[in-house]
């Protein structure tokens, strides 16, 4: 295994993006992550999986030193300054995103212009260097063609199709091999801009690059302007929320879960699964995250991904979608050797396939909430099918409350009753049963119905979900498996905080499942060889459950010192290595930011309220 490139730490990597895709970048600067046109499309830089056969945009800079990097505040905007024996320059990497003239009901918010542009300030001395572009298109499976054009530009194709990237800047390119190079040698005040551009139509004029950073700078500070939390902890908040919007695909209204596929959740292992679709749970976590912060429209846009990739209004509800269809069937990219050499690189993802039937409790939690903050007056499209939608999910829970499921975690071994699934099946009936007191969507003896198998699945959980011989709520109906997602449930109501038994389940999950401030998803076996890290988002979950038990004491501080589990960015993967504290899983993931902004808000709510009870809407509307 080469300890260079593909090496670094998941940590090293910023990410930017235009409500389409997103790129990553390292901490040198290179980009070794890019899906284009969509978060779901086949790869063109992918050296973040395969050093040699990946490509990347680097920037090479002569007698490097040191390097530092922050995002302009409020926006999407990397800067990093380098430092070489000669001289600094800074670099501003963006993807436009301008604002609108006017902001339409669906759709949209801003105009992406499906391009990368790059620009090198020499702020101090002199620097030199070069931009080096080597795409690899469709992961690596296909050949690339150089084409110097006419007007200095280089088009960069895939050899089998009519796609590609094409290559533009400030000072003349050459092709070498199966790379674009731009040379530069740069004195105080001078610059160099490099733009890729992905649009057949766009020619790669380079002239407006200032004019269209300070256009995505407005548009980012327009969107930031209305985050409405106001808390201590409001930079992390804020970047949680802009991460969470790179995650949204503004075409089609979806939410992905993480921009990666295979980056590995255990160290050695076979954990690496593909995250670049909208999963139903993860992307209500979301909606969930965005109303809590008063992103209303954020919400309705994933109601209208739905309303138009689930023509049957929740009766086939699936567990996941691709942004422009169906997840493509799993594949092993044998030819990727793989982050740090752990296989395999995979895309597609098998668990589409599974029963995870937790998620209609997950999607009426968020479209309780996103109704509740529109007081019950949604857009008309969303009204309209309202009625059908709920009888439709309600019918869903119903059929199921007491078949076995996959759950929370995916398990891909056998099905389980999960305690963590019958806790959100509750919730769910809970969730329309407000939903139906507050607006007329069903007749009264269906929302009696509702009521009356809520608490024939709330009495059965608390009594079969109990292990007298662990002393909590375990994972499963007769398991000895202690279980994170049993914390959840507190969350949303499912029981009661201050109960001893939660007390107890509290105490047991994190003396079992704990390492520091750190919990583990669960420890027993699952169909997978080796064991993962830390779940990030779980550890978050601890902090909510403290401060519903009015342990406030002990909840704000773990939750600052879990701030500072993120990178130097506040971005966050999907785990944690409890022993070297490095990132891992995909990133970034909108699992764990979610779960920032909602305890962020829960704290923040509980300390205001700090000498009141908190009661049941407050802890229902702040979610997970």
């Amino acid at each position: 295994m080469r300890g260079d490139v593909t090496d670094r730490p998941i940590e090293d990597y910023a990410v930017i993006g235009d409500t389409c895709t997103t790129a990553l970048v390292a901490r040198d600067g290179s980009i070794d992550w890019l899906c284009w046109p969509c978060h779901d499309s086949p790869a063109v830089f992918l050296r973040l999986l395969d050093e040699d056969k990946g490509g990347a945009c680097e920037i090479l800079l002569d007698g490097l030193r040191e390097t530092r990097r922050a995002y302009r505040p409020g926006t999407t905007i990397l800067e990093t300054v380098f430092v070489t024996a000669t001289g600094t320059l800074r670099l501003t990497d963006f993807m436009p995103l301008h604002p609108l003239a006017e902001v339409p009901d669906e759709g949209p918010d801003g105009a992406p212009h499906g391009r990368i542009v790059r620009i090198a300030a020499c702020e101090a001395g002199t620097v030199s260097g070069r931009f080096r572009v080597r795409p690899t298109f469709d992961y690596a499976r296909d050949g690339a063609v150089l084409e110097p054009e006419a007007g200095g530009t280089v088009l960069c194709r895939r050899r089998s199709k009519p796609e590609g990237v094409r290559v533009a800047a400030t000072v003349p390119l050459a092709v070498t091999g199966d790379r674009v190079e731009a040379a530069f040698a740069l004195r105080a005040g001078e610059g160099v801009s490099l733009v890729l551009a992905h649009r057949k139509d766009d020619d790669g004029d380079i002239g407006h690059a200032a004019a269209s950073l300070s256009a995505t700078e407005d548009y980012w500070h327009e969107w930031s302007g209305r985050c409405t939390y106001d808390g201590p902890h409001r930079d992390s908040v804020l970047r949680s929320a802009l991460v969470l919007k790179l995650l949204t695909h503004a075409p089609s209204g979806g939410i992905i879960a993480a921009s990666t596929t295979s980056l590995p959740e255990a160290v050695p292992g076979t954990r690496n699964f593909d995250y670049r679709y909208v999963w139903m749970r993860d992307a209500s976590f979301t909606v969930t995250a965005f109303v809590n912060l008063g992103y209303v429209r954020e919400a309705a846009e994933f109601l209208r991904f739905l309303r138009d990739a689930d023509h049957s209004r929740g009766r086939d509800l699936e567990l996941m979608y691709g942004i422009n269809g169906r997840v493509p069937e799993e594949e092993i990219l044998d030819h990727l050797r793989g982050w740090r050499g752990v296989g395999p690189v995979r895309i597609g993802n098998a668990a589409s396939g599974q029963h995870q039937y937790d998620i209609y409790g997950e999607f009426l939690v968020a479209l309780h909430a996103f109704l509740d903050a529109v007081d019950y007056d949604p857009p008309v499209k969303v009204n309209d099918h309202l009625p059908e939608a709920l009888g439709h999910l309600t019918d869903h829970v119903i059929r199921c409350r007491h078949a076995p499921d996959h759950g929370i975690w995916e398990l891909r071994d056998e099905t389980r009753q999960i305690l963590h699934t019958k806790g959100m099946l509750w919730v769910a009936l809970d969730r329309a049963v407000q939903i139906a007191e507050a607006v007329e969507v069903a007749a009264p003896e269906r929302v009696e119905e509702w009521r009356r198998v809520a608490a024939e699945i709330r009495a059965e959980y608390h009594d079969k979900g109990w292990n007298p011989r662990v002393g909590a709520y375990t994972q499963a109906y007769g398991s000895d498996d202690l279980d994170a997602a049993v914390l959840r449930t507190v969350l949303f109501g499912a029981f009661e905080p201050h109960s001893p038994r939660v007390a107890a389940t509290l105490e047991a999950v994190s003396a079992g499942l704990g390492d520091g401030d750190l919990l583990y998803r669960y420890r027993n076996a699952d169909g997978f060889e080796h064991p993962e890290a830390t779940f990030a988002a779980c550890a978050f979950w601890r902090v909510g459950c403290l401060a519903l038990a009015g342990r406030m004491a002990e909840a704000e501080p773990l939750f600052a010192r879990l701030l500072t589990r993120g990178n130097d960015l506040g971005l966050f993967a999907e785990e944690i290595d409890a022993g070297s504290g490095e990132q891992r899983g995909n990133v970034p993931q909108g699992f764990t930011h979610m779960a920032i902004i909602n305890h962020a808000v829960r704290l923040d709510r509980a300390a205001r309220h700090r000498d009141a009870p908190m009661d049941e809407p407050f802890r229902q509307a702040v979610g997970a």
